[in-house]
């Protein structure tokens, strides 16, 4: 897991988990009270922090994938309800900023599979 030729740290794995799980309660907690937005159904895959650690790109996906692309607008537009609840959950000398990104793991590893899927099925015929 390198970007640029530069290996991630301890530190900011260490803090991007403290940040995920620390986000996941916020979320299950209905803590932040976004305006038209159930945040209970919202998973945070993971976090992953800058190397000055002032910038949190957290990889969010609802429950089942539904209306993937307006949660992670809505959490982008009240980061900074989100953020005011995190500053109360977590001390660091610089808190974030929170980078909402849409996660897409989850569908590659299905077209991954898929793909091996159709291939297995080809080389028994």
């Amino acid at each position: 897991m390198t970007k640029l030729g530069k290996p991630i740290t301890q530190r900011q794995l260490r803090v991007g988990e403290m940040i995920k799980q620390a986000l996941g309660m916020i979320f299950i907690r209905d803590e932040a009270k976004l305006p038209n937005l159930d945040t209970k159904n919202i998973t945070v895959t993971e976090v992953r922090m800058s190397p000055d650690l002032k910038v949190a790109k957290a990889f969010v996906l609802p429950l089942e994938g539904k209306n993937a692309n307006e949660v992670v607008e809505k959490l982008k537009e009240f980061s900074y309800l989100i953020r005011k609840v995190l500053s109360k959950k977590i001390v660091m000398k610089f808190l974030p900023k929170i980078l909402f990104v849409k996660d897409e793991s989850f569908e590659y590893a299905e077209k991954i599979e898929n793909l091996i899927k159709q291939t297995y099925k080809q080389g028994i015929k």
